[in-house]
């Protein structure tokens, strides 16, 4: 049986990327959600930081999800990253792009009137319309599916959800961005990162925020999420 023990919350967007990883390299591993608004003293003991992911392995505790992602990646056979090291540094320059995109989600979800809102949406299109140019094919560098490619697949995950919300013209419709984000969709590995039910989990993380988008989600959920 495997040591390797993946511990986060049902939501985290973070642990996804080890997920993938795992996945992808059909690593044994066992996995534990916690609830991070009542978190286990046990937890607490091993976090510095009281964030997830967490690994335990060897006897030894990883914390912060590229993190993890990369020692998992180096540490069993194949790569997720491309050989060549000048690309290599290229793509892990995008992963912490799209960590920097995460924070603008948040900032989009959590902002609390309209203008606000509409400021946040126009920082995310900006970021998306970045990247864009820098998609080489189907996945970010042609037809080979890389670790960049499983971080943004849990980018555009939210971006299912806000469709569901309303029409906010955040991603193109069609072109190069709407089609790595149908083929990473569609990858296995990327999929199944999240835990059944995750769709519906934050639609209600959603509806339960004091924000201008948590009014949307409860009136596109009509008004059957209490907010919190």
């Amino acid at each position: 049986m495997s040591d390797l023990h993946l511990i986060s919350h049902h939501l985290c967007p973070y642990v996804q990327r080890a997920v993938i990883v795992l996945s992808e390299k059909s690593i044994p591993h066992r996995r534990t959600y916690i609830d991070l608004a009542d978190k286990p003293g046990w937890f607490r003991a091993l976090s510095p930081t009281g964030r997830v992911p967490l690994l335990e392995t060897g006897g030894r505790v990883l914390f912060e999800s590229q993190v993890i992602a990369e020692y998992l990646d180096e540490t069993t056979p194949g790569s997720l990253h491309p050989e060549d090291p000048l690309e290599r540094a290229r793509h892990r320059a995008w992963i912490e792009f799209g960590s920097d995109t995460l924070a603008a989600i948040g900032k989009l979800y959590n902002a609390p009137d309209e203008t606000a809102f509409d400021a946040a949406a126009d920082t995310l299109r900006e970021r998306l319309e970045r990247i864009a140019p820098e998609v080489a094919g189907v996945f970010f560098a042609g037809t080979g599916f890389h670790m960049v490619d499983g971080v943004w697949g849990t980018i555009f995950r939210y971006f299912d959800t806000f469709d569901a919300i309303g029409d906010f013209g955040l991603m193109p419709a069609q072109g190069r961005l709407a089609d790595w984000r149908a083929a990473v969709a569609a990858r296995p590995s990327v999929r199944q990162a999240p835990p059944e039910g995750y769709p519906e989990r934050l639609m209600d993380f959603l509806a339960a925020r004091q924000s201008y988008l948590g009014a949307l989600a409860r009136t596109a959920c009509g008004g059957a999420a209490n907010p919190g």
